[in-house]
């Protein structure tokens, strides 16, 4: 259940008031780090440094980030990233992500306990319905695309792209993806079943995809958000995946 939005009442304008907002932001999106912060703002017609925002933000212990290799740029527009997750609830749960690169959109999702290759089959066709298939599928060399998958994928006309063994950098946004659902929800919450953990998924999508700034975007997000500048009125913070998160809008109320 989401937190009632929060009113912040500076403009701002002056140095003072943007270092306040700083401040307050950083303390109520603990998870997030000066690149995070610094979109927000943007889009909230603030124009400062990333550098200010890091000067002014509350300063914590910084865990250690792992950084991928980047490959395949000339396809951006025609990959499709497919790959299966493990999470555990007391059993292990397998989520399905199908990502595409170019606006590092979740276009498909699903949760099982037990993946078969006819499964996976179905999910191609879930994500993919009435010819809006890629032209290439990236995938790793799990077993759980058998035999029914493979001819799926032939079927819709999908080429797939294989990465080498034990290569996770060949994967590095999808890779990128599971490690931010990972640290930013996962770790965060209890997953008592299948059920739950796929609102759990959906929740955190939905604030990836509509709200959360991305460094390759530009700080834009997946969906796009337009610049609110400071005449549109104050400052409000909405929460997020439980208050784990906040998306920061300009109200005239």
């Amino acid at each position: 259940m989401e937190e009632p939005q929060r009113t912040h009442r500076t403009g701002p304008g002056t140095a003072r008031e943007i270092g306040e907002l700083i401040r307050g932001m950083s303390n109520s999106n603990v998870l997030w780090g000066a690149p995070r912060l610094h979109g927000e703002l943007l889009k909230l017609g603030i124009e400062v440094s990333q550098a200010t925002v890091a000067k002014y933000m509350v300063k914590r212990p910084k865990p250690p980030s792992q950084t991928w290799r980047t490959f395949l740029e000339n396809h951006v527009k025609q990959l499709v990233y497919f790959i299966v997750v493990p999470t555990v609830s007391f059993r292990i749960r397998y989520v399905f992500l199908v990502l595409a690169h170019e606006r590092r959109r979740v276009v498909h999702f699903n949760v099982t306990e037990h993946p078969t290759a006819e499964w996976t089959a179905e999910q191609l066709v879930q994500a993919f319905p009435w010819d809006t298939a890629p032209r290439y599928l990236l995938r790793d060399r799990d077993r759980i695309y058998g035999e029914a998958s493979r001819i799926q994928a032939a079927n819709m006309e999908i080429g797939e792209v294989l990465t080498a063994p034990r290569s996770p950098w060949q994967t590095p946004y999808v890779e990128r993806l599971i490690g931010s659902l990972r640290r930013e929800c996962q770790d965060h919450v209890i997953v008592m079943n299948e059920s739950s953990l796929r609102r759990h998924v959906a929740c955190h999508l939905d604030y990836y995809h509509s709200s959360r700034s991305h460094l390759a975007l530009g700080k834009d997000s997946p969906d796009g958000r337009a610049v609110e500048p400071p005449e549109l009125g104050r400052i409000v913070s909405v929460p997020k995946v439980g208050g784990l998160h906040h998306r920061y809008e300009r109200s005239a109320a």
